[in-house]
């Protein structure tokens, strides 16, 4: 309707402003009902803006308060290429909208898809044989996709992914073999490569992890890539440090550490390592401190120090978790400067070393300084804290995180 003024969230929404959209979130104004929130996912899902609409969905909205004709089809999503679209309209509330005879529908519907091929089956419909345009977009919290536009329509290219998580939903079991190649087709960025994996990774049995093991000697660095993600969900996933794949994927995973000459391969599989205790897994760790890769220095900063015991870190973790924390990269610091505040045992030369974070240039440097320093009790997190001042409007969950300990602290030493 002419001049009437939409509320700031449901605009926000609409506009795909994603950042605006956390701040709403954010601030404490009264969405009574969340009245405003459902309505700004339903217009989200409408301007097929599935990041925003998850966003929204965490953020308290209603999807079951929405009417079928407020939100999109389900063909149009699948359509569509978006697999955040897909999950907004399949997130549980509403599920049970959609028979399982539609289901099936729309598996066949992103295979067809899927199979053809994004650029060919755009082309097909357009009938254009102009020139295509290719960008990358943000599909959800996690995952990147590619979005072409040919002759007016414009679609992205998350069929794979949206097959394979209608497959799941469906109770159908694509083999082993077909959601790698369907995790291969994309890159790690991608919410193919993601979702096959962690399916994969929760199928504990001997086929995946044979598969496992296979891509781990592939000469084809992006096979032994997945494999390694895979091994590390594996690990991740297990009820026990005892159950038997678990053993399996650490004992890979440290043999594999030593070879690896890869970075981006060598960091996935140090950070496989990094829930696990275990001197093997620590020395493996060890043996990459001074690695001349950024990413694979964070991996080790990211993996020391972890024990069932979080006071119990070694000499030898102790040392390489100092040295880490004057590192030249800023999230080599943040991941060193966590680890050694979650030894929580009030060593002063960690300590101190985490204080010296605190004039960090960066200021996520400095949260996760006053963070560690809460952990180990030291009043310098404090002073801290008070200097960086209230989380900044749209990271307030990161940045609560960290001030949120030290304020526990002051509130303790208070009382």
């Amino acid at each position: 309707m002419s001049g009437v003024v939409e509320p700031p969230l449901v605009a926000a929404a609409r506009a795909g402003d994603t950042f605006r959209v956390k701040q709403l979130l954010e601030e404490d104004g009264d969405y009574g009902d969340y009245d405003e929130r459902t309505a700004a996912f339903a217009v989200a899902v409408q301007a097929f803006h599935g990041h925003i609409a998850d966003l929204l969905l965490m953020g308290g909205a209603y999807a079951s308060q929405c009417a079928p004709e407020e939100l999109l089809s389900l063909r149009e999503a699948v359509e569509s290429g978006s697999p955040a679209l897909v999950g907004a309209l399949l997130s549980h509330s509403i599920q049970d909208r959609y028979p399982a005879t539609e289901l099936l529908e729309m598996r066949d519907l992103a295979r067809r898809w899927h199979e053809a091929g994004t650029e060919a089956e755009l082309r097909r419909r357009t009938g254009s044989q102009d020139e295509l345009v290719r960008t990358r977009a943000q599909d959800d919290e996690y995952y990147t996709v590619g979005e072409l536009t040919l002759g007016g329509m414009t679609v992205r290219d998350g069929h794979g992914a949206i097959l394979t998580h209608l497959e799941d939903l469906l109770g159908i079991s694509a083999s082993c073999e077909e959601l790698i190649t369907r995790a291969l087709e994309r890159d790690q960025d991608h919410p193919a490569w993601g979702r096959a994996a962690i399916l994969l990774s929760h199928r504990r049995e001997q086929e995946t992890w044979t598969a496992a093991e296979a891509l781990r000697s592939d000469a084809d660095p992006s096979r032994r890539l997945f494999g390694a993600e895979l091994m590390r969900l594996i690990e991740l996933f297990a009820d026990s440090h005892e159950e038997e794949f678990c053993v399996l994927a650490v004992d890979a995973l440290t043999d594999w550490a030593a070879e690896e000459t890869d970075n981006a391969v060598l960091t996935e599989v140090l950070h496989g390592l990094d829930s696990y205790a275990g001197p093997r897994a620590e020395a493996a760790l060890l043996a990459h401190v001074g690695h001349h890769d950024a990413g694979v220095r964070r991996a080790v900063a990211a993996g020391l120090g972890t024990r069932l015991d979080s006071t119990c870190l070694s000499g030898e973790a102790r040392e390489a978790l100092l040295a880490l924390m004057t590192d030249s990269d800023a999230d080599v610091r943040i991941a060193a400067c966590r680890k050694a505040g979650e030894a929580r045992n009030g060593d002063p030369a960690l300590t101190d070393a985490m204080a010296a974070l605190l004039d960090h240039p960066e200021r996520r440097v400095q949260l996760v300084a006053v963070y560690g320093l809460a952990l180990h009790d030291d009043e310098r997190c404090v002073e801290g804290a008070d200097r960086l001042g209230p989380p900044r409007p749209g990271f307030r969950t990161e940045e609560m995180a960290c001030l949120d300990v030290a304020w526990r602290y002051e509130w303790r030493r208070g009382n």
